[in-house]
């Protein structure tokens, strides 16, 4: 079976007769076991795809099927699908199973998408290089001694390998458009809101944002499309209209465009990947749209603002992971305060830890104005140099990572970890739509993404664009 890049071709071929959701199935299950050592799925649904498969195809044949008839899926292991395992790649959440099914999953099965099962990620989707998932790293298919990013590496690697035709992931920092970048795929993260987080395991609740990882923009407006919009099961969701995302992708006007001089200047991003966005750059002038740099002054503020306001988050969070309810509990406990210990210490990973033990810290009472109430304060001012810039542009434009995808192994300080997400966390502190399209190849071969960000909820606008330069520029990019 070939591969297939779009819904709008697997469905053209299921009605031609050229191929079922049957087949797809087995397709990418076949998939699966012969990329094994890529460790993208940590559980795949078998029996349960194949037997959905079968009714969406009896559907299709008597004109019943939902929108996403054909589609086959990954999920992030950070969702609830009720009766599934739901770990987080994490030990501590040993032996868990959903108890509900995550609304934005629930809308996906409505119309008819297949669930094939869930995907690896960093644990509890902290991380930058899907290295710190209790069950061993994620590797890039272009070169599997390389990682995919983090945390949705798993998900981002599935769509790259044709395990699934999409998957879904969580951005809190970038945690769906690095990994993108990384593996030459789309990576969608919508507003901050526009999809419901019920069934979402909290890791940051204020950044939290469901994303999108596929082969086509229309794949992703198509999937924004049936889960974005109101739910009765989460209060912070926005109830604003959702558009025809999919309906609305052409692109036929002069924008303006904004660009960060200092991305663009900085000598920490990689020389091919400042060339390429500038390539990119060149060509919007060219097909006469106004593009002009902007200084963000913030810039070198902006990560550790993050850092600070997530792992406090976390702090809360992660709490109620503690061996008494559910889980994982340690064998090694004499009484409650060492079960309580033992179970946490011997449940989390390494980062996961260092990340609750620094939340702790700035949310301690002697700390607590020094840093966490700053860091709220600066994130305010992040969000309103950032809104500025959007009264007068139609777009900021950037590299989605200052490198490309590193070696397994290769970092070992995690500051130097955290830098990885030095280009994709503004749109997470200031809450805004972003996408990272594949544009172009380094020297090695290695894919380099490129990064839009709009107003917020302005998606429409955003897919529209980011399609135009997929379809009309002619950029070297590689899905």
């Amino acid at each position: 079976m070939r591969t297939y890049n779009s819904l709008q071709d697997i469905q053209k071929d299921i009605r031609e007769g050229k191929t079922s959701c049957a087949q797809l199935v087995d397709f990418y299950i076949s998939n699966i076991r012969q990329k094994a050592y890529l460790n993208a799925f940590l559980e795949v649904f078998e029996e349960e795809a194949r037997e959905k498969a079968f009714i969406i195809d009896q559907k299709i044949t008597s004109g019943q099927a939902g929108r996403l008839a054909g589609m086959v899926i990954g999920i992030k292991d950070v969702l609830c699908y009720e009766n599934h395992a739901l770990q987080c790649s994490s030990m501590i959440l040993d032996g868990f199973n959903s108890q509900f099914t995550a609304t934005c999953i629930e809308r996906l099965i409505r119309e008819d998408a297949i669930i094939l099962g869930r995907t690896n990620c960093d644990e509890f989707a902290m991380g930058s290089s899907n290295e710190n998932s209790a069950f061993g790293p994620v590797r890039n298919e272009i070169d599997p001694d390389r990682v995919p990013g983090g945390s949705s590496g798993g998900s981002a690697v599935a769509v790259q390998a044709d395990l699934c035709l999409a998957a879904l992931g969580t951005d809190t920092g970038g945690s769906v458009r690095q990994p993108a970048a990384f593996c030459g795929v789309i990576g969608l993260k919508p507003t901050y809101s526009r999809i419901s987080r019920y069934g979402l395991t909290a890791y940051a609740s204020s950044f939290d944002t469901l994303g999108i990882l596929s082969r086509s923009i229309e794949d992703s407006a198509l999937l924004l499309e049936i889960m974005s919009g109101k739910d009765e099961f989460d209060s912070t969701v926005s109830r604003q209209r959702v558009p025809p995302y999919l309906q609305n992708l052409a692109f036929d006007k002069k924008i303006r465009v904004a660009c960060i001089r200092e991305t663009l200047e900085d000598p920490r991003i990689d020389t091919e990947i400042r060339q390429a966005t500038s390539n990119v750059l060149q060509f919007l002038e060219e097909d006469g749209h106004v593009v002009e740099e902007v200084s963000f002054p913030m810039l070198d503020y902006i990560l550790p603002t993050y850092y600070i306001l997530t792992t406090a988050e976390a702090s809360s969070n992660l709490s109620r992971y503690d061996g008494v309810k559910y889980g994982f509990r340690s064998p090694n406990t004499t009484d409650m305060e060492s079960m309580y210990k033992k179970s946490r210490t011997e449940g989390f990973g390494e980062e996961v830890k260092r990340r609750i033990l620094l939340g702790t810290f700035v949310l301690s009472a002697s700390y607590y104005d020094a840093y966490y109430t700053k860091a709220q304060k600066v994130r305010q001012l992040i969000k309103k140099h950032t809104l500025d810039i959007f009264k007068k542009f139609d777009f900021i434009v950037l590299p989605t990572t200052p490198t490309t995808a590193f070696k397994l192994g290769e970092v070992k300080n995690p500051l130097d970890m955290y830098f990885a997400d030095l280009l994709t966390v503004q749109a997470s502190v200031a809450g805004n739509p972003s996408i990272s399209i594949p544009i172009s190849l380094d020297g090695r071969g290695l894919p380099i993404g490129f990064q839009i960000m709009a107003d917020y909820f302005e998606e429409e606008k955003l897919l529209a664009f980011a399609n135009y330069l997929l379809r009309d520029s002619g950029i070297n990019h590689q899905i």
